[in-house]
């Protein structure tokens, strides 16, 4: 809204969004993909709204317009401070320092008080944090549910029912990777980086899915969507997109965490004679964790 009231107020220089300056050695092509594949971060949290698709009363209906609907919403968001930012601070300011958007606010509204944004930016991060906890603890617990990962993550509190033991494995897992990484843009990074891979996933499984038949209504997506979702999102996650390298060692090790704890599972399924498969309302706790 700074930036927004500035500018119709007459400051900055609107013609520095039709600019492209770029690095001597990089071309506007690759300098977009890479903005692009930061940018990618903001979209975390929209993966984890499937979760909450059973809340509805008509998912197959309202959720696939609500989550397109906030995911167009952020997008126009996201493009409308671009464009505030970069009419009031030129790109080479913009670059410098880890804090670009009070530069922004102090070009926009000198008089601003700064110091309400250290507030703002705690509540927002501890927020994020939190909601990426309780989702995060979930899925482990869905997964442990369904005999992909070791049955200890299933079990519930005796009076809380919350799954505590999937909860401190995720909250063990990020203060490792606070304490080993400490660097927030890799932590971000690393982050977008995953989910790309994930999404890259999820759309050839789309692909493959849809050969199967099911008796309940669905949503089916048109079949060009999946395939520019995998082919884009596997291009994305590419290093040609200069991309930090030390993204792929912190996702390495992450992924290698994961294909441990399938190992564990594997054993564990083969000694108890449990096969992996897609819970039913009907055997939903049976042998493996308990509700």
């Amino acid at each position: 809204m700074i930036g927004l009231w500035a500018i119709a107020g007459g400051q900055g220089d609107v013609s520095r969004i039709t600019q492209f300056t770029t690095a001597p050695d990089s071309s506007v092509f690759w300098s977009v993909m890479a903005a692009t594949t930061l940018a990618f971060f903001a979209m975390v949290g929209f993966e984890d709204s499937v979760n909450m698709a059973e809340e509805c009363k008509d998912p197959t209906r309202i959720f696939p317009k609500v989550l397109l609907a906030g995911l167009f919403i952020t997008g126009a968001i996201y493009v409308l401070v671009s464009i505030s930012a970069i009419t009031l601070v030129s790109p080479s300011e913009l670059g410098e320092g880890e804090t670009p958007l009070l530069k922004v606010v102090q070009a926009g509204a000198p008089n601003f008080p700064l110091w309400i944004f250290g507030f703002i930016t705690m509540f927002a991060v501890a927020n994020s944090a939190l909601i990426n906890m309780l989702m995060a603890s979930r899925l482990v617990y869905g997964m442990s549910r369904e005999h992909v990962l070791p049955p200890v993550f299933g079990k519930v509190h005796p009076r809380r029912r919350t799954p505590y033991l999937a909860i401190a494995f995720t909250t063990l897992l990020a203060f490792c990777l606070i304490m080993f990484v400490g660097e927030v843009p890799a932590l971000g990074g690393t982050t977008a980086l995953l989910l790309l891979l994930v999404f890259t996933i999820v759309n050839v499984a789309v692909l493959i899915l849809r050969r199967e038949t099911v008796d309940h209504q669905h949503f089916r997506t048109p079949t060009f969507l999946p395939v520019l979702g995998a082919i884009s999102c596997a291009f994305f996650a590419g290093p040609w997109t200069g991309r930090d390298p030390v993204q792929y060692k912190i996702a390495g090790i992450l992924i290698g965490i994961g294909i441990a704890l399938w190992i564990v599972t594997v054993l564990i399924n083969r000694a108890t004679g449990v096969k992996p498969a897609e819970p039913d309302m009907e055997t939903l706790g049976g042998g493996g964790p308990t509700n």
